[in-house]
């Protein structure tokens, strides 16, 4: 992923990064079973980088076109409050959630891989798309990542956030302190 110094200077103006779900944070599979239960596979990379950001005092939002209670399920696991679920308009609704939350669109990045995102993507400060999207997609893209949607794409968006900002090292050294301490403390229950 090359990312250039004006690109630089844009990331790091980032406070908001607004990820879809399907084709970002999945490889872009929905699975049912026999029984109809909807299953989804998420990278682990991702969710680390996720929690990384998110300790770091990035606000990371999901906003998807579906509605999935493994969606919820997953943001819970990351702490991730702010999940849009059926979500039709992603343009209409990412400007309102970037208002109730103070933050100017052009400090808003919106990571998205097909179609549906176009206007998302057009509205934010930043577009992003994994290396995988839809070929309009990353025509659109301020940033595509080296990683596919599902494998890693979030984690390098994320981390290009951060490094960008000068807090890559720092925010992983507290995430690590933290486990560290949580550990200690466990043990001393």
């Amino acid at each position: 992923m090359k990312v250039t110094r004006a690109l630089q200077e844009r990331l790091s103006q980032i406070q908001l990064l607004v990820l879809d779900v399907d084709g970002v944070l999945t490889a872009g599979e929905i699975i049912y079973t026999d029984t109809g239960v909807e299953a989804k596979a998420f990278d682990v990379k991702d969710g680390l980088g996720i929690r990384v950001a998110s300790d770091a005092g990035l606000k990371v939002a999901l906003m998807t076109g579906r509605i999935s209670q493994v969606v919820q399920r997953r943001a819970r696991d990351l702490r991730i409050a702010d999940v849009l679920q059926r979500v039709g308009d992603k343009a209409a609704a990412l400007s309102q959630y970037a208002a109730d939350k103070g933050v100017p669109l052009e400090r808003v990045a919106f990571m998205g891989d097909d179609l549906n995102d176009r206007e998302a993507m057009r509205k934010a400060g930043m577009a992003i798309a994994p290396a995988d999207a839809a070929p309009e997609i990353r025509r659109e893209a301020d940033l595509v990542t080296d990683a596919r949607g599902g494998r890693g794409a979030a984690r390098e968006a994320l981390e290009a956030v951060l490094r960008a900002q000068g807090r890559w090292e720092e925010a992983v050294n507290s995430y690590l302190s933290g486990l560290v301490e949580r550990d200690r403390a466990k043990r001393t229950q």
